[in-house]
Protein backbone atom coordinates (compact mmCIF):
# COMPACT_ATOMS: atom_id res chain seq x y z
CA UNK A 1 0.00 0.00 0.00
CA UNK A 2 1.34 3.42 -0.96
CA UNK A 3 -1.54 5.77 -0.08
CA UNK A 4 -3.62 5.71 3.09
CA UNK A 5 -6.16 8.37 3.99
CA UNK A 6 -7.85 8.03 7.37
CA UNK A 7 -9.01 11.61 7.77
CA UNK A 8 -12.33 12.80 9.15
CA UNK A 9 -12.63 10.11 11.82
CA UNK A 10 -12.37 10.09 15.60
CA UNK A 11 -8.91 8.57 16.01
CA UNK A 12 -7.24 9.65 19.24
CA UNK A 13 -3.95 7.93 18.38
CA UNK A 14 -2.19 6.74 15.25
CA UNK A 15 -2.80 2.99 14.95
CA UNK A 16 0.46 1.16 15.69
CA UNK A 17 -0.30 -1.34 12.91
CA UNK A 18 0.66 1.40 10.43
CA UNK A 19 4.33 1.03 11.41
CA UNK A 20 4.47 -2.09 9.22
CA UNK A 21 3.49 -0.24 6.04
CA UNK A 22 7.06 0.20 4.84
CA UNK A 23 6.06 1.19 1.28
CA UNK A 24 3.66 3.91 2.38
CA UNK A 25 4.23 7.20 0.51
CA UNK A 26 1.20 9.25 1.51
CA UNK A 27 -0.45 9.19 4.95
CA UNK A 28 -3.36 11.42 5.89
CA UNK A 29 -4.86 11.49 9.37
CA UNK A 30 -6.30 14.99 9.06
CA UNK A 31 -9.38 16.06 11.00
CA UNK A 32 -9.15 13.54 13.82
CA UNK A 33 -8.52 13.91 17.55
CA UNK A 34 -4.86 12.89 17.65
CA UNK A 35 -2.95 14.18 20.67
CA UNK A 36 0.53 12.91 19.79
CA UNK A 37 2.76 11.63 17.01
CA UNK A 38 4.38 8.31 17.97
CA UNK A 39 8.16 8.05 17.74
CA UNK A 40 7.84 4.94 15.54
CA UNK A 41 6.62 7.24 12.73
CA UNK A 42 10.29 7.40 11.71
CA UNK A 43 10.05 3.75 10.62
CA UNK A 44 7.94 4.88 7.63
CA UNK A 45 11.09 5.70 5.70
CA UNK A 46 9.40 5.93 2.28
CA UNK A 47 6.85 8.49 3.45
CA UNK A 48 6.69 11.49 1.12
CA UNK A 49 3.54 13.25 2.39
CA UNK A 50 2.20 13.45 5.94
CA UNK A 51 -1.07 15.24 6.65
CA UNK A 52 -1.81 15.68 10.35
CA UNK A 53 -3.65 18.98 10.28
CA UNK A 54 -6.69 19.82 12.38
CA UNK A 55 -5.97 17.50 15.29
CA UNK A 56 -5.02 18.13 18.92
CA UNK A 57 -1.27 17.60 18.62
CA UNK A 58 0.77 19.33 21.31
CA UNK A 59 4.34 18.46 20.27
CA UNK A 60 6.50 17.27 17.38
CA UNK A 61 8.77 14.33 18.22
CA UNK A 62 12.41 14.66 17.15
CA UNK A 63 12.07 11.27 15.43
CA UNK A 64 9.97 12.99 12.76
CA UNK A 65 13.18 14.55 11.45
CA UNK A 66 14.38 11.07 10.43
CA UNK A 67 11.86 10.94 7.58
CA UNK A 68 14.48 11.78 4.98
CA UNK A 69 12.13 11.33 1.99
CA UNK A 70 9.39 13.57 3.37
CA UNK A 71 8.42 16.32 0.93
CA UNK A 72 5.10 17.58 2.31
CA UNK A 73 4.28 18.08 6.00
CA UNK A 74 0.99 19.53 7.22
CA UNK A 75 0.85 20.20 10.97
CA UNK A 76 -1.39 23.24 10.87
CA UNK A 77 -4.45 23.81 13.06
CA UNK A 78 -3.21 21.84 16.06
CA UNK A 79 -2.18 22.83 19.58
CA UNK A 80 1.57 22.82 18.98
CA UNK A 81 3.31 25.18 21.40
CA UNK A 82 6.75 26.31 22.48
CA UNK A 83 9.52 26.77 19.97
CA UNK A 84 9.43 25.39 16.46
CA UNK A 85 11.73 22.35 16.68
CA UNK A 86 15.09 23.00 15.05
CA UNK A 87 15.14 19.30 14.06
CA UNK A 88 12.69 20.13 11.25
CA UNK A 89 15.71 21.60 9.47
CA UNK A 90 16.95 18.03 8.97
CA UNK A 91 14.13 17.21 6.54
CA UNK A 92 16.35 17.81 3.52
CA UNK A 93 13.73 16.93 0.88
CA UNK A 94 10.93 18.99 2.39
CA UNK A 95 9.15 21.21 -0.13
CA UNK A 96 5.99 22.26 1.75
CA UNK A 97 5.74 22.94 5.50
CA UNK A 98 2.51 24.03 7.16
CA UNK A 99 2.83 25.07 10.81
CA UNK A 100 0.21 27.82 10.78
CA UNK A 101 -2.55 28.26 13.35
CA UNK A 102 -0.77 26.70 16.30
CA UNK A 103 0.65 28.21 19.47
CA UNK A 104 4.33 28.39 18.55
CA UNK A 105 6.27 31.17 20.22
CA UNK A 106 9.78 32.56 20.10
CA UNK A 107 11.88 32.94 17.01
CA UNK A 108 11.98 30.97 13.77
CA UNK A 109 14.89 28.50 14.04
CA UNK A 110 17.80 29.19 11.72
CA UNK A 111 17.91 25.46 10.92
CA UNK A 112 14.93 25.96 8.59
CA UNK A 113 17.47 27.60 6.30
CA UNK A 114 18.78 24.08 5.63
CA UNK A 115 15.58 23.30 3.72
CA UNK A 116 16.99 24.12 0.30
CA UNK A 117 14.07 22.54 -1.59
CA UNK A 118 11.39 24.45 0.33
CA UNK A 119 8.79 26.12 -1.89
CA UNK A 120 6.05 26.76 0.68
CA UNK A 121 6.38 27.75 4.35
CA UNK A 122 3.30 28.72 6.34
CA UNK A 123 3.73 30.13 9.83
CA UNK A 124 0.79 32.52 10.21
CA UNK A 125 -1.41 32.37 13.29
CA UNK A 126 1.33 31.72 15.86
CA UNK A 127 3.04 33.98 18.40
CA UNK A 128 6.41 34.12 16.65
CA UNK A 129 8.76 37.04 17.32
CA UNK A 130 12.02 38.39 15.97
CA UNK A 131 13.34 38.43 12.46
CA UNK A 132 13.52 35.82 9.77
CA UNK A 133 16.92 34.12 10.29
CA UNK A 134 19.64 34.94 7.75
CA UNK A 135 19.95 31.27 6.71
CA UNK A 136 16.25 31.15 5.89
CA UNK A 137 16.41 34.46 4.01
CA UNK A 138 19.22 32.97 1.91
CA UNK A 139 17.11 29.89 1.18
CA UNK A 140 14.25 32.19 0.22
CA UNK A 141 16.43 33.99 -2.31
CA UNK A 142 17.37 30.66 -3.88
CA UNK A 143 13.69 29.78 -4.30
CA UNK A 144 12.03 32.71 -6.07
CA UNK A 145 8.68 30.93 -6.14
CA UNK A 146 8.61 30.43 -2.37
CA UNK A 147 5.47 31.51 -0.57
CA UNK A 148 6.50 32.73 2.86
CA UNK A 149 3.83 33.68 5.37
CA UNK A 150 4.74 34.62 8.95
CA UNK A 151 2.69 36.05 11.77
CA UNK A 152 3.40 39.56 12.99
CA UNK A 153 5.13 39.81 16.38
Amino acid sequence: MRILHLGDNDFTSIPSSLRNLSNLHDLSLRNNELSSIPSWISSLTNLRSLYLYNNELSSIPSSLSNLSNLQILYLDDNELSGSIPSSLGNLSNLRILYLNNNEFSGSIPSSLGNLSKLTGLFLAGNQLTGCVPAALRTALKDNPGLSFCAASP
